[in-house]
């Protein structure tokens, strides 16, 4: 599994890889996905889709990422708004 951040003008970003099924890396990988949410990220798992259209599921926790989920997107929440 790979955690991307988007940073603007440069696309996606690799700040964290791992294999869930080794206890350690997943460990990690559970400690970053915290960081990231904790430093005001949100998190979205890509979905295949047949339609052709991208889609993305948000993930709140870790637990809410498919365990053979490829990659998680990190993105910055929307400034302003109510």
């Amino acid at each position: 599994m790979k955690f991307l951040r988007m940073k603007p003008g440069h696309g996606e970003v690799l700040i964290a890889e791992g294999d869930v099924e080794v206890h350690e890396e997943e460990e990690l990988l559970v400690e970053e996905f915290r960081r990231q949410l904790d430093s005001g990220m949100w998190a979205a798992v890509p979905l295949t889709t047949t339609s052709g259209r991208r889609e993305a599921r948000l993930a709140r926790s870790f637990d809410d990422v498919p365990r053979d989920a490829e990659r998680v997107i990190f993105f910055p929440r929307a400034a302003g708004g109510r």
